[in-house]
């Protein structure tokens, strides 16, 4: 169980950052994805965090005492839940950017006007 503590330490700030991934991926990148893929992103994260916080805790040596086995295991628990937030922050980009129109502009997505044309 103490290998979790640094779960405490770390926890509020990956809530946060988890939160402000909600925010973006629902708001800026997510037109057309369905809000499942950005809880599966969140669900996997938490997941990933939890691993990787033992696994950090694990494989700290101890060299430097006791305190040591928190701090890879916060750093694991960081590391894993970033990875697993960036395959969902690369997945919404380049969704969105297989999307959009060939021609399009980005600031109102309508075609660009041909001025010889008239």
């Amino acid at each position: 169980m103490a290998r979790f503590v640094a779960l405490l330490l770390i926890g509020p700030w990956l809530i946060v950052l988890g939160w402000l991934y909600w925010l973006y991926a629902r708001k800026r990148a997510a037109r057309g994805v369905p809000a499942r893929f950005d809880a599966g992103v969140l669900l996997a994260s938490a997941v990933a965090t939890v691993a990787c916080t033992a696994i950090g805790y694990e494989a700290a040596l101890g060299h430097g005492g006791a305190i040591w086995k928190q701090v890879a295991a916060a750093l694991g628990a960081y590391a894993g839940f970033t990875l697993v937030i960036l395959f969902g922050l690369i997945w919404h980009w380049a969704n969105r950017s297989s999307r959009e129109m060939p021609g399009a502009s980005r600031a109102g997505g309508r075609p660009h006007k041909d001025v010889r044309a008239g």
